[in-house]
């Protein structure tokens, strides 16, 4: 059996922030989050996270995490006091404790699954991650011997200059036997200079204690401060954009992309420059997005190209276009081969197949049939002051130029809506709707002169 224990009961006060340090966002997803979805190798029976500073706001956000629980420190007196209020929720636990920080969010899943394996099948008392890092400064140091059995670990803070020359640091992250961790934790003592009680000097008791390195050292950065948490982004953004490109993705500028971890790409997309792709959006091959695009919680089909343009929340089937400078948001559905030109939004509607919506249009909760053609400043008028209503336009409609439909209302299919209408009723299938004023011209009409332009004009010769 298998229980990991979370530590996120800090403030994080670098941060300068009222939300506790492990709600911070990197890359669409808190940092405990992330910490959470690194566990997706081992399936641990149970996970418990350690709360303290902001703890009702890191319960309510991972309220959808079935199955945690959580475990309230009062006080932050270091990473083994955290540990000692365990002990009433894990009395008569029988296996491995995982002990992970909740704000290391770059962790591996089998970085996590190796440390677990090893130390399984070692049988040791405890396993440590460790790294080497090119500059130290702050970590603890581990010392070792030939086998990697570790004999020492000391704080930054408590180093002589000599063990500060180690560059082997302590990862923060552990495997403990419970029952032999459980036995250590009441004798741990705060006599340092923090005055606090540390995880690390139980392997000052147990033994094996073995220490497993990774290979990539970035992956057990912590984030303490705003300019480590924009370092951490940059770190997962190469990563994920390597991955891409591997995969057969073109990315004409990496530097000015940005790819949140959870986008699917296929092979054969395009990423211009200045284009950011959010949340759970898929991109089918073919595609060409950017440059500068915005795509969140999106799925685009395949052969679609989205230029200068923002998609949000909305589904574009294959063989569309959509930009110059177009909006799609709130559950927009865009049928096959459709344009959606200059300077469009689209806010929960849905268009048919080949159907265009070419420049200067908005249409909000409007249901589109097929090959119709919204003219140029077409407007769905959805708004009462109080309530939206929604527009309906049968297959193979056009409406002409600036024309107005308010809603509710529905225009049947083959209908043809002359430019500068604006329609109140519903209109039947195979007609013309015209509703404008009729157009007056008279002749040798002027504007009539001012009095003051009367009295100053000067009486003819």
């Amino acid at each position: 059996m298998i229980a990991v224990a979370i530590l996120a009961a800090g403030r994080g006060t670098r941060m300068k922030s009222h939300l506790p340090k492990v709600l911070h966002s990197l890359g669409g997803r808190s940092l405990v989050q992330r910490v959470l979805d690194s566990l997706s190798d081992i399936q641990p029976s149970r996970r418990l996270v350690i709360i303290g500073y902001g703890g009702d706001a890191v319960q309510d956000a991972l309220q959808l995490e079935a199955g945690l629980e959580f475990v309230l420190q009062t006080e932050q007196l270091g990473t083994g006091h955290a540990a000692q209020q365990l002990m009433p929720h894990l009395q008569g636990f029988e296996g491995d404790l995982l002990i992970l920080n909740g704000d290391v969010p770059l962790i591996r899943p089998q970085t996590i699954k190796l440390l677990l394996d090893t130390h399984q099948q070692a049988q040791n008392a405890a396993t440590i991650l460790t790294a080497h890092l090119p500059d130290p400064k702050g970590y603890g140091r581990v010392f070792c011997d030939g086998q990697n059995i570790v004999k020492q670990i000391v704080e930054d803070r408590d180093c002589t200059m000599a063990q500060k020359q180690n560059r082997r640091i302590n990862a923060g992250i552990y495997c403990f036997r419970w029952s032999a961790l459980a036995e250590i934790l009441p004798q741990l003592q705060s006599n340092n200079d923090q005055q606090e009680y540390y995880l690390t000097d139980t392997v000052n008791y147990l033994e094996p204690v073995m220490a497993v390195d990774v290979d990539d050292y970035q992956e057990i950065l912590g984030i303490n401060d705003r300019k480590q948490l924009a370092s951490a982004y940059g770190i997962l953004q190469t990563r994920v954009k390597e991955d891409w490109m591997a995969a057969g993705v073109t990315m004409v500028d990496p530097d000015s992309i940005t790819i949140d971890d959870a986008v699917q790409i296929a092979p054969d997309v395009i990423i211009e420059p200045q284009t950011h792709l959010r949340g759970k959006t898929s991109i089918q091959s073919g595609c060409r997005i950017g440059p500068g695009s915005l795509v969140e919680n999106s799925q685009i089909g395949k052969n679609v190209t989205v230029l200068y343009s923002v998609v949000t929340d909305s589904v574009v089937q294959a063989n569309s276009r959509v930009g110059p400078y177009a909006h799609l948001r709130g559950r927009v559905e865009v049928g096959e081969t459709c344009r959606i030109g200059n300077f469009v939004e689209l806010k929960n509607t849905t268009l048919g197949d080949r159907t265009n919506v070419a420049h200067l249009s908005y249409l909000g909760d409007a249901t589109v049939g097929t090959q119709v053609n919204v003219g140029a400043g077409t407007i769905t008028a959805n708004y009462d002051g109080v309530n939206k209503h929604p527009t309906v336009i049968g297959d193979r409609s056009k409406t002409g130029s600036n024309s107005v439909l308010v809603a509710p209302i529905t225009v049947g299919a083959d209908v043809t809506v002359a430019a500068g209408s604006t329609l109140t009723d519903d209109v039947p299938d195979d007609s013309l709707a015209i509703a404008r004023a009729r157009q007056v011209v008279k002749p040798g009409w002027r504007l009539p002169e001012a009095k003051s332009d009367q009295q100053n004009k000067k009486p003819s010769d």
